[in-house]
């Protein structure tokens, strides 16, 4: 079965679908929250004794809490409140909730002692919260978040940015995390996957695909599934592209070959490995199907080129560029390649211009020199600067890390929700490289390629783990051959 993308809202998109269904929406969106949230508490407590603590706080997402306590409590579930604001300020909906709730039940106004919870229940803050909190709430929850039971978080854990995955002084650290209406991008990137545990969706039975387009969306090989065909039998290697890997400075020659082994199981049909290094070795002796060549030379017989992996800042390196970025053939840059970009500004503008497919692969520090800006503020908003690449260079854009962010030369974002721990190693963005390069040389687009290869990246490290090799010594090279079967699986037709 193939597994479907997934839409992603910022706070603005999902308070204009608030905005068009909130009037008329009957039962109303906050009973439908807290029932969907009480829904998933009782299966999370259903073979566990003792009672629920529900944190509500000042607003709507404490209003959703108390619709969740209210309804475990007719279920004979014993609950306890801890209510952090004042009823005669809440908004409307939440105060109805509140009152619902004080008929039959009372709240305390202090975080409660130890008791052995079955279930605890974030209903602190929402989407809206824009600052750091400190204080007594601070102080709650980290109290919380060292209860040892399971912890729900209700539309997303109190104290984390539901845009950017930033952590606002604290944040709630939950087992599960149920979200409304669709997923928020702070879910998905940043500190957001630490803090959420396991997330679920609940729509709200709302018909939100009926309006205006989502502003992102998960990867998954729904988006690329055009290119997931089986091999004809009719074959050569003409046909499945030639890739030129540019790089492999002095003391950096591993990076070179790296990717040029990933895009040669990825599917490649030649690869050539271009090193720049003064005494290089003429044959990769673990990977003897790869052509060993001058850097100078790779850049002229690549039919794709990926440019960077261990390529050095020198001039030599800086010519190297320059030739590469004027062939009019699809290009991968990475490493070294965007930190020259980054310190030649006119290098942006002549990729802007290049009339063929630009796929660029920056982890956070590339990112904040491209953008001319400091790593934090590039981490402080991870969409935005992904965004702001894929705009200025005119190329698709991945931004790596824990939940990296992809981004089109016209704005249209998303973000991979594959990987773990186990690749924060040296060379996992070679390999990437080596694998967007053979996805591109197979016929693959610019979008189709940079989804397929961060995707088929992170699933890889995925399948490893649950393998039981990593995530702690998970190296790079691992990756390939994992990928490798990946894709293929991919590629088979369900009989």
């Amino acid at each position: 079965m193939t597994i479907q993308p997934k839409p992603v809202y910022p706070t603005a998109g999902i308070r204009a679908v608030e905005r068009r269904f909130l009037p008329d929406a009957q039962p109303p969106l906050m009973e439908r929250a807290g029932a969907a949230a009480a829904a998933l508490a009782m299966k999370l407590i259903a073979s566990r004794p003792g009672p629920v603590l529900v944190m509500a706080g000042p607003g709507n997402n404490g209003g959703d809490g108390l619709v969740l306590a209210r309804l475990l409590r007719e279920s004979g579930r014993e609950v306890t409140v801890a209510f952090a604001g004042d009823p005669a300020r809440q908004p409307d909906d939440a105060r109805a909730a509140h009152e619902l709730w004080s008929d039959g039940g009372s709240t305390v106004a202090e975080f409660p002692a130890a008791t052995r919870w079955a279930l605890a229940v974030d209903a602190l803050f929402g989407i809206g919260l824009g600052r750091p909190l400190d204080g007594r709430l601070a102080q709650w929850i980290e109290q919380f978040n060292r209860l040892p039971c399971p912890r729900l978080a209700i539309d997303i854990p109190s104290g984390l940015d539901a845009d950017t995955g930033a952590v606002l002084g604290v944040a709630v650290r939950a087992s599960h995390t149920i979200t409304f209406i669709a997923l928020k991008p702070g879910l998905l990137t940043r500190y957001g996957p630490d803090h959420c545990g396991a997330v679920s969706v609940h729509h709200l039975d709302l018909p939100v695909a009926e309006g205006e387009p989502a502003p992102g969306w998960t990867v998954a090989p729904e988006l690329f599934a055009a290119h997931l065909v089986p091999r004809m039998k009719n074959s050569h290697k003409g046909l499945f592209g030639d890739v030129g890997i540019v790089g492999g400075a002095g003391g950096m020659v591993g990076a070179a070959l790296l990717a040029g082994r990933a895009a040669l199981r990825l599917g490649a049909g030649r690869v050539y490995v271009g090193l720049a290094a003064a005494h290089a070795p003429a044959a990769d002796t673990l990977q003897p199907e790869l052509m060993l060549r001058t850097a100078e030379e790779a850049v002229q017989l690549g039919g794709v080129l990926v440019v960077g992996p261990g390529l050095g800042r020198d001039e030599a390196a800086r010519r190297l560029l320059d030739a590469a970025i004027a062939r009019p053939v699809p290009l991968l840059l990475d490493a070294d390649a965007l930190n020259l970009v980054a310190a030649r500004p006119v290098l942006a503008h002549h990729l802007e211009r290049r009339g063929t497919a630009t796929l660029v692969t920056p982890h956070p520090a590339e990112a904040a020199r491209l953008l001319g800006v400091t790593t934090p503020e590039v981490q402080a908003d991870r969409l935005a600067a992904a965004v702001a690449i894929a705009s200025r260079l005119g190329a698709h854009t991945v931004l790596k890390g824990c939940g990296s962010v992809l981004a089109a030369p016209d704005g249209r974002w998303w973000i991979n929700t594959t990987g773990n721990p186990g690749m924060a190693s040296a060379g996992m963005g070679d390999v990437l490289s080596g694998m967007g390069g053979a996805l591109l040389a197979q016929g693959w687009s610019a979008e189709a390629a940079l989804l397929g290869a961060v995707h088929l990246h992170g699933a890889a490290a995925d399948m490893l783990v649950a393998g039981g090799e990593g995530p702690v010594g998970l190296a790079a090279g691992e990756l390939i051959d994992a990928a490798r079967r990946l894709l293929n699986r991919l590629s088979t037709p369900v009989a």
